[in-house]
């Protein structure tokens, strides 16, 4: 089977709901069937790779160790599922920030659904049991429903919310699943169309949607669910594969063409690092400053060194990616000199991935996603664009508006005007790890990490980034 079965190399596949009911009871009122939940919305949240999404073999009906559940269960709860994507509820690539795709959910399936549960692709989910843990909630009230993170300490990409007790803020660990009962769903959308967001940035997903449902306390509190899982126990009605699949041989590291961005400033104090880490595992790379240091070397490409954003830098790098000048390869990395990455983990995702489609993939932002904004991956967490999508960017004419502009975002902009989808990892890292729940990070073979700030980095790479096997020098 291809790898390649996606669109626009992103392996399009973001929602699937299921509709409970049987033939025998599609034209049943909802009042009139058990309290229990008559459908069960589950919504798959994101475009990652895999190799074969259509595969359903990963949610189950029923439990694998609990089969007498389903005599615990209402006939209908138990129907064979309809499959609906999320491109077909609304072609609006912003949907995946969940809060625009409410009020369609809410419109489309609210006067059925009792409950809906939202997943990653990766998460394996026995229906059965799911419904059979549902059951213990009023569906008439309010819940929202989860595995329960927290911040130890106050972080920069939550911007430091509850910095006095971050602990006492929980959101859902996206990974084991989380549910919104219909009536809390019903008042979320409603809200949304008259409500101004705080923030026009979405950074952190998973906290942003329960600091919204939360609303100053005005709202629920995330409900911990302890058989929402991400490691198998007997109780569990989620589990969690992984974020890197296994789509075949890594691709070869002639095939990935790695620029660093870097300044005068930082030759001494941030390239060494570089050199002294994940360098050595890039087949191709070149490192671009404001100045030319043959010790290192770096190379000048006429743009000065800017302060915000390095917009100018980075399409410099781009029409050089496609000169003559350099070997012609199937994708560009493009990371900042304090970025920790591994690279032999970004060659085994990037197999998943066709490079002669548009393909641009990082950690996904947002902005003013709400009101019809734009997706882009965030620079620091590092930015990896198939040949094709810097040609097809180029040659649109879209351009920087100053050379401090802020380049990702940019970039962002152009490519959802070409119609190209931003495609997510969350193996990408704009921050620190000290900066994200011990809990998520551990349970990931993580591509990147950002900053330097009061950390090793030299120790932050070995322990979270480097692979202990032998290194593949193809």
């Amino acid at each position: 089977m291809s790898h390649y079965n996606g669109v626009n190399g992103s392996k399009l596949v973001a929602a699937l709901l299921w509709f409970a009911f049987s033939a025998a009871d599609k034209h049943t009122d909802p009042a009139h069937v058990s309290t229990t939940a008559q459908i069960l919305a589950v919504i798959v949240l994101r475009r990652v790779a895999q190799p074969c999404l259509s595969d359903l073999s990963r949610i189950s009906p029923t439990p694998r160790r609990q089969q007498n559940t389903r005599s615990k269960l209402p006939t209908a709860l138990l129907a064979v599922p309809v499959i609906v994507l999320l491109h077909e509820l609304s072609e609006y690539e912003g949907v995946w920030s969940i809060l625009p795709a409410l009020p369609l959910l809410s419109a489309s399936y609210g006067q059925q659904a009792s409950w809906f549960f939202f997943i990653e692709e990766e998460t394996a989910v026995t229906l059965a049991a799911v419904l059979q843990v549902l059951s213990r909630y009023q569906v008439q009230e309010e819940w929202f429903l989860g595995r329960r993170l927290h911040d130890n300490e106050a972080s920069i990409i939550h911007h430091y919310a509850f910095s006095e007790d971050p602990i006492s803020f929980g959101y859902p660990d996206p990974a084991a699943g989380w549910a919104l009962s219909a009536p809390l769903l019903h008042r979320l959308a409603e809200r949304l169309q008259h409500d101004n967001l705080k923030s026009d940035f979405t950074i952190d997903l998973k906290h942003e949607i329960a600091l919204y449902i939360w609303e100053e306390g005005n709202g629920p509190k995330l409900t911990p669910v302890p058989e929402f899982c991400t490691e198998p126990r007997d109780d569990c009605t989620t589990t969690f594969t992984t974020y890197l699949p296994n789509c075949g041989d890594p691709v070869l590291k002639k095939d990935v063409f790695v620029a660093v961005k870097t300044c005068q400033k930082f030759h001494s104090e941030r390239v060494p690092v570089v050199k002294a880490t994940w360098e050595r595992d890039a087949g191709l790379l070149e490192y671009y400053s404001d100045v030319s240091d043959a010790s290192i070397p770096t190379i000048s490409l006429g743009v000065p060194n800017t302060e915000r954003g390095h917009c100018g830098k980075t399409f410099a790098i781009l029409r050089r990616f496609l000169s003559r000048n350099l070997p012609k390869a199937d994708w560009l990395l493009i990371v900042d000199d304090d970025t920790l990455i591994s690279l032999p983990r970004l060659r085994r995702l990037l197999r998943c991935y066709d490079p002669t489609e548009a393909v641009i993939l990082g950690e996904r932002y947002g902005y003013g996603l709400v009101h019809k904004g734009y997706s882009y991956t965030t620079g620091g967490a590092g930015m990896v664009l198939s040949r094709t999508a810097v040609s097809r960017l180029l040659s649109s004419g879209c351009s920087c508006y100053s050379d401090d502009a802020p380049d990702d975002m940019v970039i962002g902009r152009c490519f959802t005007s070409l119609g190209v989808p931003i495609t997510h990892s969350p193996l990408f890292h704009q921050a620190r790890p000290d900066d994200y729940p011990e809990t998520l990070i551990s349970l990931q073979q993580a591509i990147s990490f950002h900053k330097h700030w009061n950390i090793n980095p030299v120790a932050v790479y070995r322990e979270r980034l480097q692979d202990t096997q032998p290194r593949d020098e193809l």
